[in-house]
């Protein structure tokens, strides 16, 4: 392979990744207001790339979606390594705490696929479970290490708690959710064995 092909192979992989990102922040915003359903048409539109390219890359709906949710746990993991960089251990928690929050009340419309009976959407779960629960365990840990909350904290526990939470609809949304993720972290203070 000569150096002139060797530059167009890498040039053409970025700007693939440059486009499959573009699809993919198209298809979060467009599923967040009009569904997992939402026409392929309209979400290459929004991407700025031909349907052909939407296929290529994504060719069932399913790998779309599935692609979607990925790359938004993978953000909200990495959110985490940002806040606890910024902050101290409680601090840390309690933002990632949030931020997890609206991870799961934007998310909705995920929700409803994931649970479709989908086999394509099978390993989603453990997708979730094996990146959210270590996070959380790390910052929980730290946290409690300092004496900002108390130590006996699950964090699956936790993450289903405000799974729970953030899936009960009602008039107020995500305003009422994020009214009562602010209990829970007030609980989670509760017996924290300050030093």
């Amino acid at each position: 392979m000569t150096d002139d092909t060797a530059v167009e192979k890498k040039s053409i992989r970025a700007d693939a990744l440059r486009n499959e990102d573009a699809l993919l922040e198209a298809a979060k915003e467009i599923f967040a207001t009009s569904g997992v359903d939402a026409p392929v048409r309209e979400i290459a539109a929004r991407a700025g790339v031909g349907v052909g390219t939407l296929y290529r890359r994504f060719p069932k709906r399913s790998d779309l979606v599935v692609g979607v949710y990925k790359r938004e746990v993978d953000a909200c993991v990495k959110a985490a390594s940002d806040f606890t960089g910024q902050y101290g251990p409680g601090d840390a928690l309690t933002h990632w705490l949030k931020r997890y929050c609206q991870f799961i009340v934007t998310k909705k419309g995920l929700a409803a696929a994931l649970y479709s009976g989908d086999p394509a959407f099978d390993a989603l779960p453990a997708y979730f479970r094996a990146n959210f629960e270590p996070t959380l365990q790390s910052l929980l840990q730290s946290a409690a290490r300092a004496g900002e909350i108390r130590g006996d904290i699950d964090a699956f526990d936790l993450l289903r708690a405000i799974g729970n939470l953030a899936s009960v609809g009602g008039t107020e949304g995500a305003e009422h959710t994020h009214r009562m993720l602010g209990l829970m972290i007030d609980g989670l203070r509760f017996g924290a064995a300050k030093h």
